[in-house]
């Protein structure tokens, strides 16, 4: 089954990834690409760099950065492939981000 597991980090400012911090996750994709669970996955600009569109009435309103307030920031995202969602929580557990953020795993809904 596919699961969608998003990154969650607190971030005070936009320079607030350290160079160990990337080293850890570029560990943790070749563990989980060697392993055949890792589909897709990518690191996001800061939240400082996000635009919001929101539809009402047919207008289309354009807001520079996050649609909601809060400590914690969406960073990045990964796509896994795993057998049940313990495989996929026991992968997200390896996240470096959950060691100080939180790590959200949705599955995947397949639309046919």
């Amino acid at each position: 089954m596919r699961y969608a597991v998003f990154i969650w980090t607190k971030w005070d400012t936009d320079d607030d990834v350290s160079p160990e911090m990337f080293d850890r996750y570029a560990e943790f994709g070749r563990a989980a690409t060697e392993a055949g669970v890792l589909v897709d996955g990518s690191a996001l600009h800061p939240v400082s760099a996000a635009t919001t569109v929101r539809l009402r009435d047919d207008e289309v309103l354009v807001t520079d950065g996050p649609f909601v307030e809060s400590k914690e920031q969406l960073s990045g995202y990964y796509v896994f492939e795993c057998v049940d969602l313990d495989d996929a929580i026991a992968w997200a557990a390896r996240i470096p981000g959950a060691r100080d953020g939180a790590v959200d795993i949705r599955p995947l809904l397949v639309m046919s």
